[in-house]
């Protein structure tokens, strides 16, 4: 309960702190892993996020951020228009692929004990991006709109994206492990990708109509058009879940299929995102923290090697050779280079490997290096994110 009593205060201090906190080198999400951190020191301990209950009230918060996240990022964007941009598509298409090409490589050189797949899984989990943890750029007007609403975008979609790789990746995981074919397991794959496709299609269509009719007769007000919305983004996931497919792409696709349907949607989930989401975002960093207080006797240089080289060599690089051709500057490629955080969809997908894979042989060195990649970066992109963009900015003029 005293978890429970730190939170809540530090929560209500970061509220009414909440603009003094913008305008200097710190973020919300740094001072609740640090907080989480101290209470996993004075009053925790150990905490297994492997073994239920906890394992499954933490993966259960978790997954619900993710789901809204995912869902409300995704009703952002408007297939075909001019948000998705040759910038984005180079950094989508081309950018995503290399960095987790990228990160399994250097994983398979630096981790000599995993197995392929485990390598595999690292690279998948730690490509997505989390804007979040960087707000202090997108949100800020002075910088080129071309960069900010690449990076916004590329982070809303992103994290959708890597799940397909994931679930294939855990797939060939699974047969390994039972040393049964591996053709079975990506059928399952392949089913749950499929499936959850055509849920969020259906949920997202159908479902966005129905409360655009309400809104049009008059039956629905302003805030429970949000919680429709919301429900909508839950349904996706659960449906999906349900009937054998997965409920992230559900609800990523959900958030795409009602973009398609409505642009209503947009506000009131953006609305969301700068409230309730935050709150959801927030309480997965300060579980984050209480689970790092326990694992930071156990990191090895392998593992701070590894979450440098994936905040910056593994990062950049895609990068830098995915905008080769384009009109876009050094210092603009280095900046979108470096804001690259990883974040919630990084510690959500680990937890869904985790919890379909455990136990397995690399498990304390997966759950290491992403749980600390994320710490890293959250110190890293909060500290930087202020000072770097008045650097970038002073170097355009």
């Amino acid at each position: 309960m005293i978890e429970l009593l730190f939170f809540i205060l530090m929560l209500f201090i970061v509220a009414i702190l909440s603009r003094r906190i913008d305008s200097i080198p710190l973020t919300p999400q740094m001072i609740f892993i640090f907080a989480g951190i101290v209470v996993g020191w004075l009053f925790t301990g150990y905490v297994d996020i492997i073994q239920p209950p906890t394992s499954t009230i933490i993966l259960l918060i978790a997954e619900i951020a993710l789901v809204l996240v995912l869902f409300s990022d995704a009703s952002q964007i408007r297939l075909g228009s001019i948000e998705l941009d040759s910038l984005t598509s180079r950094l989508l298409v081309i950018g995503l692929p290399l960095t987790i090409v990228l990160g399994i490589a250097i994983a398979i050189f630096i981790f000599t004990d995993l197995t392929f797949w485990e390598t595999a899984i690292i690279g998948v989990v730690l490509a997505p991006t989390d804007a979040a943890l960087g707000q202090v750029v997108v949100q800020n007007k002075r910088i080129p709109q071309l960069i900010r609403k690449s990076l916004e975008v590329e982070s809303g979609l992103n994290d959708g994206l890597c799940v397909p790789f994931l679930l294939v990746f855990v797939a060939i995981g699974l047969a390994e492990e039972s040393f049964s074919p591996v053709g079975y397991f990506l059928e399952v794959a392949i089913m749950q990708i499929g499936v959850g496709v055509l849920v969020g299609i259906a949920v997202g269509i159908v479902g966005s109509k129905i409360v655009i009719k309400s809104r049009d007769k008059g039956w629905i007000t302003p805030e429970y058009q949000r919680i429709a919305f919301l429900a909508l983004a839950l349904l996706s996931f659960v449906i999906a879940d349900q009937t054998g497919g997965s409920g992230f792409i559900a609800a990523f696709v959900g958030g795409l299929a009602t973009a398609y349907v409505t642009l209503d949607a947009r506000k009131v989930l953006m609305d969301f995102a700068e409230a309730e989401g935050q709150f959801l975002n927030l309480a997965v960093f300060f579980i984050l923290g209480i689970v790092i207080s326990d694992l930071i006797p156990q990191i090895t240089w392998h593992i701070i090697l590894y979450a440098i080289l994936s905040l910056t060599v593994i990062r950049i690089l895609p990068v830098t050779l995915s905008i080769i051709g384009s009109n876009i500057k050094w210092d603009s490629t280095l900046f979108m280079g470096w804001f690259g955080p990883r974040g919630l969809a990084s510690v959500v997908l680990a937890l869904i490997a985790l919890e379909r894979l455990s136990p397995f042989q690399g498990q304390e060195t997966f759950i290491l290096t992403v749980f600390i990649t994320v710490f890293f970066s959250v110190i890293a992109h909060g500290i930087t994110a202020l000072p770097f963009s008045k650097l970038y900015l002073r170097h355009e003029d």
